[in-house]
């Protein structure tokens, strides 16, 4: 979930590669998305391990504070 009112993004630049995309296996602290709020660059951080079952959010959009951004299976 969002911890901030902010812009997603998938990746830390146009030019980069997403930091995660659907069927990738990420652990505990592994960074998820960026949420750019006040011109400041947030790293979100998994808080689980698991495989990524769905990005919710396209990058560029705004996102609301508490809103779902992946769904993560645990495992």
């Amino acid at each position: 979930k969002s911890p901030m009112v902010g812009t997603f993004y998938r990746a830390a630049n146009p030019e980069s590669p997403n930091f995660v995309n659907v069927g990738d296996i990420v652990t505990v602290g592994q960074t998820l998305c960026i949420i750019e709020a006040m011109k400041i660059m947030n790293e979100i951080q998994a808080e689980t391990k698991g495989t990524v079952v769905e990005i919710l959010v396209e990058s560029g959009q705004p996102v609301e504070y508490g809103q779902r951004l992946f769904k993560i299976k645990q495992g």
